[in-house]
């Protein structure tokens, strides 16, 4: 594992969460670790010192994230809390919404989920139907969400809506800050196949008011500010692929080392060994542009991270589907056994190449925006 390009507190900060994600090992109590990890500071790392954060940015963030999966106690609501509400309520917020949410969010005291997706909008975020509307000085919000993570232990979801632009007629996507308590939102349980301790909802929203102050930044934004929570979206569910593929590499390697069939290690076999070291060798690439996406982002290059963070999704997400499998393959019928602890990484890696959006449409965007070829959707 190359960390050269890493400054030295980032190595020790890398250091020093695999060691908490190895005390609480594959089998963690979630709440535990998340309490422990906030009160740690590492949660918040991305988050501004003067709300309780600790002043880095999506590349401190996605080592904590990364380095939690490889132990194999990854948490994914860090991509949605601290990541993409933690970001957008920093960088838009008031100064109001900063100081109610920012040192809770830090700390992992309190806990944001993130509604995006509609039943028939699907990865076309440019078709939510989800509208807000004025009455008086507040605003009612309707619609529906579907795969949201974590809303049942979440204090607020952060919404994504839309609002009638009085002069074009033309809808513009806006954020909004609903509690959990708000009359009007409700919530159903997605039965998943999924086995993860963050579980899945469908979220109702039937003319939920809200004050003023529950809007994040400007209205007429646009899609300025939603990016500025899907790039980090993006690049941390990279480092939750990239340490899920870590991990599974790691215990393939350990179980190849001892297996002995017909007097020697079955890692001593290139047909063991090789497609291992492939798989080592495509999460290292897959970890290099995740760095650089974090780096763009971090740095204010919000056009360079927006390209560099559907990369490195992509092939995280390929990268760790395919070590998952290699790895499974490995250890052949113990692959699939509870005491290993990789059977239930197989549909999991699956998500890193679903969510938040589908590799094909990261190749539309990649062959549209960086080739130049003519946009086929």
């Amino acid at each position: 594992m190359t960390t050269l390009i890493e400054s030295e507190e980032n190595k020790a900060l890398r250091s020093a969460v695999a060691a908490l994600g190895t005390r609480h090992g594959r089998h963690h109590d979630h709440r535990e670790l998340w309490s422990e990890a906030g009160k740690l500071g590492y949660l918040g790392v991305n988050l501004p010192e003067a709300y309780g954060g600790g002043g880095g940015g999506i590349t401190e963030l996605s080592i904590v994230l990364e380095e939690l999966g490889a132990a194999g106690a990854p948490l994914l609501m860090m991509i949605v809390s601290p990541a993409i509400c933690g970001t957008v309520i920093a960088r838009f917020g008031t100064e109001e919404q900063k100081r109610t949410w920012l040192p809770g969010l830090a700390d992992g005291t309190r806990l944001m989920a993130f509604g995006i997706t509609e039943p028939d909008a699907g990865s076309n975020s440019h078709r939510i139907t989800t509208t807000a509307r004025r009455d008086g000085t507040d605003w009612l919000l309707t619609g529906r969400k579907v795969f949201v993570s974590g809303v049942d232990i979440a204090d607020a979801t952060l919404i994504v809506g839309r609002t009638q632009d009085a002069r074009t007629g033309r809808l513009k996507p806006c954020l909004f800050i609903v509690p959990r308590d708000a009359p009007g939102f409700g919530r159903r349980r997605i039965d998943m196949e999924l086995d993860a301790q963050e579980k899945q909802f469908e979220v109702t929203l039937d003319d939920v008011r809200l004050p003023a102050g529950a809007l994040v930044g400007d209205e007429d934004a646009g899609l300025l500010q939603l990016f500025a929570g899907l790039n980090p979206e993006r690049i941390m569910t990279a480092a939750f692929a990239i340490g899920m593929g870590r991990y599974a590499v790691a215990r393939a390697v350990e179980y190849a080392r001892d297996r002995t069939v017909w007097k020697a290690p079955i890692g001593a076999h290139q047909a063991i060994a090789h497609p291992l070291a492939q798989s080592h060798i495509e999460l290292e690439l897959a970890r290099l542009m995740m760095q650089k996406a974090a780096r763009l982002y971090d740095t204010g290059d919000d056009t360079g991270a927006g390209e560099a963070a559907n990369m490195a999704k992509y092939a995280a997400g390929e990268a760790c589907a395919r070590a998952v499998d290699q790895a499974v393959h490995t250890l052949g019928g113990n692959g699939l056994t509870r005491e290993f602890g990789l059977a239930s990484l197989v549909t999991a890696a699956r998500v890193a190449r679903i969510a938040p959006v589908s590799r094909e449409m990261i190749l539309n965007y990649v062959s549209h925006q960086t080739l130049g070829l003519p946009k086929s959707y």
